[in-house]
């Protein structure tokens, strides 16, 4: 799996691999419109980075951020605000007060270094019309902050760009135990784990676990985390996200070690996670 090399620069999951730039092609950039040099970036020590082709089209080229909210969301200069696609922050998690601090400071210094340019796929705003996009500024924010264990992976219902390159980061400093990943509990969690006090309701959490069975019923797919035999936790697809994943092929996922991450929600008494983007579901094994 591809991601952010700091030697190599910005990788996608496509075939291209974008390297240090001679000269030469950074003159040649010089002089293409301005529709394709907003696809650069500066990185580290003023090396030019390309963006990934995950991030989608730019959105705000070379955008100015005044102030990072108490939230993370960005406001830019114009007015506008910007919210970080892809991942979720500290205080999203009711984490320890330094973390969020940190998260804070760390937004906030890479933020206003400098010009910031952001991309978007559809559906580009939430319904407080703030822009949900990638950041890439001399750092891909969000990068920065999975790289710091200042944040984690939270796959939109809507969207899933860079999905793969964003997992593999946190996965990286996850196992370390770094940031978020030194406290209790934060750690993916074995199905028998999913308990109403380790994982209470809206709280977000990560299942590491074996499907034993995939059943249906009501229009919900039931996803059964278990061994020998016994189920100890499910996972759920509600009807109104069955269109998510209508080529996703369920039964595969029987006898197969996957994670799945989202908040939790009580039903019945039980801990369950409702799965509304297939990006929610990494394959293990």
């Amino acid at each position: 799996m591809d991601t952010l090399d700091h030697q190599k620069g910005f990788r996608t999951n496509g075939p291209m691999r974008f390297l240090r730039l001679t000269y030469a092609p950074i003159l040649a950039a010089m002089c293409l419109p301005l529709d394709a040099n907003a696809a650069l970036a500066q990185g580290p020590n003023g090396a030019i980075r390309f963006i990934p082709d995950c991030a989608g089209a730019t959105e705000i080229a070379r955008a100015r951020v005044v102030r990072v909210e108490k939230n993370g969301a960005l406001i830019l200069s114009d007015g506008r605000a910007v919210l970080l696609e892809g991942i979720r922050l500290p205080q999203a998690d009711n984490s320890p007060r330094f973390l969020l601090d940190q998260a804070m400071a760390a937004l906030t210094q890479m933020t206003l270094a400098g010009p910031i340019t952001f991309t978007a796929v559809a559906p580009k705003e939430d319904r407080y019309d703030r822009i949900r996009a990638q950041g890439f500024g001399r750092q891909w924010l969000q990068m920065a902050l999975l790289e710091q264990g200042l944040a984690r992976v939270a796959i939109s219902p809507d969207r899933n760009e860079c999905a793969p390159d964003l997992y593999e980061a946190e996965a990286r400093v996850r196992a370390k135990h770094a940031g978020i990943w030194a406290l209790a509990g934060a750690q993916p969690k074995a199905p028998q784990e999913m308990t109403a006090k380790a994982a209470p309701s809206g709280s977000f959490q990560l299942v590491d676990g074996w499907v034993i069975t995939v059943g249906m019923g009501d229009g919900r797919v039931f996803i059964n985390f278990g061994s020998n035999g016994r189920r100890s936790f499910t996972a759920i697809v509600a009807p109104e996200d069955r269109r998510a994943f209508r080529d996703f092929d369920f039964d595969a996922l029987i006898a197969t070690h996957i994670r799945i991450r989202g908040t939790v929600q009580d039903y019945r008494g039980r801990p369950q996670i409702a799965l509304s983007n297939p990006q929610q579901i990494e394959v293990l094994q």
